[in-house]
Order: C-alpha cells, then structure tokens, then sequence
C-alpha cells in the first residue's frame, strides 16, 4: 500500500510493479486528481503557459497498467500498525503487507481568513484567475516559492509587492551575498520588496503588518514554508520528527517506509538527517523505498543521494546540488556574482556540502556533483574545480531549518 498519490507514491506504485509486485497495490491520495506535476504549477501553469493536461505525471493508460486500486479524493486519517491498516476519511480500512509513506507537505498558514496558498492544483487555478495586467499580488514570503510566484505574476503584467521577515531572502539556505544577488532581479522588474517586517494577519486582499500598516492587493498569497502531512500518524506509534523518521534505507518501522517530503531520514552521504522538499528527491526516495520495502534485509540499499533542486525566476535558472543549509563558508569558484553567471560552493567543516549554479548549464555542474557524490574535502574540491583562488563571500555560519 501506497498513502500518498504525488511524485513520490506514485515512483513507489511503478517500483513496485517493476521489481515483480503482482498483488493488490493500492494507492491513496487525498486531491481528487490523477497524479500531478507540481513545480510548474509556481512557474509555466501560472503563467499560462501549460494547461492541466501538460501537469499529468502519468496518462491514464499508463496508471491502468500498473493495476492499481487507485482512491483519490481520500484521505488517510490514521495507521495501525499491529493490525497492519490504514483508516481513511471515507470510513473505510484497507490492510497492508507493505506500507509507503509519502504523504508530503501543506502549506503553513498565517492567522486571517479566506487567504491564498500555492501548493494543489486548485490553488494554482485560484490564483491564476486573480493576476493579470492591472491587478497587484502581495506576497508574503520570498523564499523559493514566494519568488517563483511573484516573478510569475511579473510576467502576466502585475504588478507585486514581496513581504519577507528575514533581512535578505533565502540566506538561511544560499548565503547573504547570493540571497541579496537574487533579491536584485526583483528590484530590477519593479517588485516592492520589503525585508525585515513581521505579518500578523493576513486576509484574502489586505496584509496587516505587526506595525499596524495594512498592504492591500487584489490577491495575497501566503508562501511562507509548510509543515509535513504527519497528523494522521499521531497513534501509530512511529516518530515523528519534522517528518517520518526514517533509517538510511528509508524505513520508520517494520514493513514501514517514508518517502518525499514527508521522510526524514538519516542520508549517510553527508551523514546527517534531512528532510528534503524537492521534486527530484520525491522520486528518486519513493524508487529507493519501494525496492527497499520488497529487498531481502540483507539487500537492501541506503538512500544516499546527492540532493538537486532547480528554480526559475524571470531571466534566471538556479541550479543546486548538495546540502546546503547550515554551511560555514560560500565562495565564488566561477564568473561574477554581479553578473548573475556563476558558480558558488558550500562548505561545511572540512568538506564541501553544496554547489549553487546561476545562469550556467548542467554539464558546468556535472562535475561539481561528482565531488560531493565522493565525499571531497573542501580544499581538494576547490583546488581541482577552480584555476584561480576561489573569492569567499560568507564564512559566517548560517541556522539550519
């Protein structure tokens, strides 16, 4: 059984049946809609570019061929595991002899009434119906999210007001310089961006700020993080820890495993426990936990992936790969910060834990990727990666989620 009918229960289900599963497979997902891309619904959906149809994870032929007993619409409201159920919203109980976890995240929410999140389908269709030429968006939040938004409203003529409690956005995740660097694209378009202010409440077209100043919009979206889908799971038994603790194989218990945004567990990689909300990551962990929960225990493989996320923000493709939170330094390895065409890398201790790409290809990054794969040293790393002495721009250590 699969609780969760996003990119990474679905990768489960297909694993599953691709290693030789041949029973009852059930998948369960609480959105009444197939299964969904959910990164373009920030960017190309938005916008306009793609319609509902170009979201589809799978056509529908291909869900029918993986036989599956498919429940969408429903929710799991509670696991047993010594009986080996899961309980839904619709009343009902189905029975297990395997269970994936990959119920993902929701969006945090602001205190007020009738406000605008960016997570489901539905919500995307919501908000693209209320932008347009002439309208305002105020954003509350300028983390990757919130950006993607108000640069996507940008483009369709709007006009955007970006609200973020932090003094540069996203340096708890890249680093000041970088963050103040993608902060300038925003200024650039004529956004409004205001760092260092609190909200106190939010409304579906009015912020009110903890000052006592009200910003009005003709729509707020609220993108300030989410919390993982665990409350189902408050009696089972399981930990739960910024998500489903997990082992470096991805399983939370017995015959139990986690995957996606939801999994927290232990990436031996870069020896830490992380949560990863990334849509390459939902995949590759429902793939690793699915043959983990069919594998002989002796088989079985750690999850130990080198983390990649993307964004796209106007002109700019932000490319990551590693673990970037909580770093000790951030130095300039290629091109100029000023520019927007460059590479910078992340350190951690002794070793290098990430590297972030603006404005660069793939193949700029491929062998970046192989060092953090193979656990270099940071001065190794650097010392074959750059011809020139690498430019430090941070060496400040930054707080983790």
């Amino acid at each position: 059984m699969v609780v969760g009918a996003s990119a990474a229960g679905l990768a489960a289900a297909e694993t599953l049946r691709r290693e030789g599963y041949d029973g009852t497979l059930t998948l369960v997902g609480d959105e009444p809609h197939p299964p969904y891309d959910r990164p373009p619904l920030s960017k190309q959906f938005l916008t306009g570019q793609w319609d509902t149809g170009q979201l589809a994870l799978r056509t529908g032929a291909d869900l029918d061929a993986l036989g599956l007993d498919l429940r969408l619409g429903v929710a799991a409201t509670g696991l047993d595991p010594a009986t080996r159920s899961v309980r839904l919203s619709d009343g009902s109980t189905v029975s297990y002899d395997g269970l994936v976890i990959a119920t993902g995240v929701r969006p945090r929410r602001l205190p007020g009434k009738d406000t605008q999140v960016l997570r489901s389908l539905d919500d995307a269709l919501a908000l693209r119906d209320r932008l347009g030429p002439g309208r305002r968006l105020v954003v509350v939040g300028a983390g990757f999210l919130g950006a993607e938004a108000a640069a996507a409203a940008v483009g369709l003529g709007a006009d955007v007001t970006l609200l973020e409690p932090a003094p540069v956005p996203l340096a708890h995740v890249v680093g000041t310089e970088v963050g103040q660097v993608l902060s300038r694209a925003h200024l650039e378009r004529g956004v409004e961006l205001r760092t260092g202010v609190t909200v106190s409440e939010a409304t579906g077209n009015e912020v009110l700020l903890a000052d006592g100043e009200v910003v009005e919009g003709d729509a707020v979206l609220i993108a300030v993080g989410s919390r993982p889908n665990t409350e189902w799971l408050a009696d089972s038994g399981l930990t739960v820890e910024d998500g489903v603790a997990c082992d470096a194989y991805c399983e939370a218990a017995p015959g139990i495993y986690a995957a996606g945004d939801v999994a927290h567990w232990y990436n031996p990689l870069f020896a830490t426990s992380m949560r990863i909300e990334h849509r390459t990551n939902a995949a590759e962990q429902g793939m690793a936990a699915a043959r983990n929960l069919l594998a002989a225990p002796e088989t079985r493989k750690p999850f130990a992936p080198v983390p990649y996320f993307w964004s796209d923000q106007y002109d700019m493709r932000i490319q990551a790969y590693g673990y970037l939170r909580g770093h000790d330094e951030v130095a300039v390895v290629q091109g100029d910060l000023a520019e927007r065409h460059f590479v910078v890398a992340y350190r951690k201790d002794d070793r290098l834990t990430g590297v972030l790409g603006v404005g660069v290809t793939p193949k700029v990054l491929r062998s970046w990727r192989q060092a953090l794969a193979a656990g270099t040293s940071w001065h190794e790393a650097v010392a074959t990666e750059t011809c020139t002495p690498p430019t430090a721009v941070s060496t400040a250590t930054v707080p983790t989620r």
